[in-house]
């Protein structure tokens, strides 16, 4: 038998929720030196005594943000691993890297030069880097089937959630699709090549 939750708590959990994609599109659009407590919420349709009940501090509320937007990251990969039907390499490269050109990357990217410059941020952002990183490599290991006991593939899986990344930042300032596409085919032949080499 399930939890069952009153009216308050489901009211909570949904002012928390709308706090956290709030707080996640502001950072995206406005970097962290725009992103106030006071904006999100604002954006979020709630007071900033609600924004402030729920995180009591701004870092707490946008280190929370990305955590949340890195476990749906996370459960639309497990979605991808556990679907119907065949997934070609070239599907997979390109889900992977998508997820480094949406709004997520561009709050994370916002939440890391600011950890850069707040001391009391860097701790908080280092340690779930880290945690989002081994997320993403292991799914990465999953949805391409990669046997990371031979030699070299675990570093080839590596180096394509980096230059993933590298594309993520080339998108920033520009749309970088055309040149990306190419370079997504070109890397799936490469994964593929490198995952089959006897």
């Amino acid at each position: 038998m399930g939890t069952v939750t009153s009216p308050k708590q489901d009211r909570s959990r949904a002012t928390r929720q709308k706090l956290l994609q709030a707080a996640v599109s502001c950072l995206a659009e406005y970097g962290w030196s725009g992103s106030t407590v006071a904006v999100v919420a604002e954006r979020a349709g709630v007071s900033r005594g609600a924004a402030q009940h729920h995180f009591p501090t701004r870092e707490d509320l946008f280190t929370a943000a990305v955590e949340h937007m890195a476990e749906e990251r996370s459960t639309a990969l497990r979605e991808l691993v556990g679907g119907e039907g065949v997934r070609t390499t070239h599907d997979i490269v390109s889900a992977i890297v998508g997820l480094y050109t949406g709004p997520l990357f561009r709050a994370a990217l916002q939440l890391w030069v600011a950890a850069s410059n707040e001391p009391s941020l860097a701790p908080t952002v280092i340690a779930l880097e880290a945690r989002i990183g081994r997320e993403s490599h292991r799914m990465a290991v999953e949805l391409l089937g990669a046997d990371e006991s031979r030699p070299g593939v675990r570093e080839t899986v590596q180096g394509f959630l980096d230059m993933a990344r590298g594309l993520g930042l080339a998108n920033l300032l520009t749309d970088d699709s055309t040149r990306r596409n190419g370079i997504v085919a070109h890397w799936s032949h490469l994964i593929e090549d490198a995952l089959s080499a006897p």
